[in-house]
């Protein structure tokens, strides 16, 4: 296969192969749509991230429906639907999380943290975090600490303790249970 990309005219003939099960002609066809996708993407899409993370769910979601592609019709306004349809979910997913972000860095730097405790308090938290973490196995302790209090992702505690990620959340889940368990008594 040449690094040539079929010209659209072939692409709804390509798409019927590939839903006949032709794994070259799907590979074919995805990389004659992925330029498409990615510039209808771009269209709606300024941030180069989430533009391309539009594209990725395009091809999950063209993936999955494919079998849905009817292709006595043109197969670039049903992919551009898709593609329309995922941009304006990754947009809604950014702006909701971009809803809760706080812009004004000083007026939080100068604000009082009201659930901040008292210096003392503080003192007297961390001891007691000290007290039931002591009360835990070797193993289990090591988990908390890594990925409760150094706020490590599940996969770095993994590669830090030489576990498989189930393991680590093995022994998490046992470990926060007992702490609930101790936290009760």
């Amino acid at each position: 296969m040449t690094g040539d990309l079929p010209p659209e005219g072939e692409w709804p003939a390509l798409m019927r192969r590939a839903q006949d099960g032709d794994q070259v002609a799907y590979r074919m066809v995805l990389r004659a749509l992925l330029p498409a996708i990615r510039k209808m993407a771009r269209r709606r899409i300024a941030d180069e991230a989430l533009a391309e993370d539009a594209v990725q769910e395009t091809l999950m979601t063209l993936h999955r429906l494919r079998h849905t592609y009817d292709p006595a019709r043109p197969l670039r306004p049903w992919v551009a639907a898709i593609a329309h349809a995922r941009s304006i979910d990754a947009l809604r997913r950014n702006g909701r999380a971009r809803r809760f972000e706080i812009v004004d860095e000083e007026a939080m730097a100068a604000a009082p943290d009201l659930r901040a405790p008292e210096p003392g308090e503080a003192l007297g938290h961390e001891r007691e975090v000290a007290r039931l973490l002591d009360l835990l196995p070797q193993r289990q302790r090591m988990m908390v600490e890594m990925v409760k209090l150094r706020e490590m992702s599940l996969d770095d505690a993994a590669d830090a303790s030489r576990l498989s990620v189930p393991a680590v959340k093995s022994l998490l889940h046992r470990a926060l249970a007992r702490l609930r368990e101790y936290g009760n008594s």
